[in-house]
């Protein structure tokens, strides 16, 4: 592309790597017609993804082709202050009997 360096170093992740954004999504899931199955579907609900900058792009259009609508996107700061990490940490954490998390985290950098 004209103008664009294209050259990728794998030795020292950039600035676009390392930066994440938590995307609040809202009804992803299977689009199926009720009518035709016997169970029921779950209910809408939010969902918060942890997706790195370099792959927000292909996120969007995977959460559009699911039929999901994203509600809102935060960054993620490398410092504990931000209200967007500590609500995509404590959403999909689990945790045992004794109160410790099993680690337990949607990411799409996962996928």
């Amino acid at each position: 592309m004209f103008g664009q360096n294209t050259s990728v170093s794998n030795s020292n992740p950039s600035e676009s790597e390392s930066r994440m954004y938590r995307v609040e999504v809202e009804a992803m899931g299977q689009n199926v017609n009720p009518d035709r199955i016997s169970y029921r579907i779950r209910s809408t609900r939010k969902t918060y993804l942890s997706v790195p900058y370099n792959r927000m792009s292909q996120e969007m259009q995977r959460i559009n082709r699911m039929g999901g609508r994203i509600l809102s996107i935060e960054p993620l700061t490398i410092d504990g202050s931000s209200e967007a990490k500590m609500q995509a940490t404590a959403v999909n954490q689990i945790l045992d009997g004794n109160g410790n998390s099993e680690g337990q985290f949607v990411s799409a950098a996962q996928n």
